[in-house]
């Protein structure tokens, strides 16, 4: 089964960034990081990850989105912010579905979650750096096979696994 790690509002974390790449990296298939990295595109503690720039990123090298396939599954990666996630995830959803995406990844909330909405899964792995509604920082971790079946799972900076937040679905 593929697995993706996901980060999201590092705020200039370089350790803890690389400790999270480094602890993860032989188990996944794919690293993204949703934004305010707060570091040069091209900074070695960020490569390996599929990244979009934030609200605090302002290297112009930054893409405001991705659009990717992994495994037969498309990926929509944005920060959020130009996409009022704090209002309603519907546009950025709606964007999502514009370019075929059935897995939607963000930040910008510091808020950690997954939810399904129609037939997209929408993960928001938190803040490593300042989480809200929480006091873990968190990133996330999704696993997904070829019957539409993914599993998101949430662990704090230390590696411990947040299990209240795990969600779990199947996609049409």
């Amino acid at each position: 089964m593929p697995k993706a790690l996901i980060v999201s509002d590092s705020h200039g974390m370089m350790l803890e960034l690389l400790a999270i790449r480094t602890r993860h990296m032989g188990e996944v298939d794919l690293m993204i990081h949703c934004g305010d990295s707060e570091l040069d595109y091209n900074h070695e503690t960020i490569q390996g990850f599929k990244r979009v720039g934030g609200n605090t990123d302002f290297d112009p090298e930054f893409p405001n989105e991705l659009v990717f396939d992994q495994n037969g599954t498309t990926f929509f990666v944005a920060h959020g912010h130009m996409h009022n996630i704090n209002l309603s995830l519907e546009p950025i959803t709606y964007r999502a579905s514009e370019l075929g995406a059935k897995i939607i990844c963000h930040g910008h909330s510091h808020r950690a979650g997954a939810t399904q909405m129609g037939s997209q899964l929408v993960i928001n792995p938190g803040s490593i750096q300042s989480p809200r509604d929480r006091r873990e920082e968190t990133y996330a971790i999704l696993e997904w096979d070829d019957q539409g079946k993914y599993d998101v799972h949430f662990y704090r900076l230390i590696g411990e696994e947040v299990q209240e937040l795990a969600f779990s679905t199947i996609l049409a």
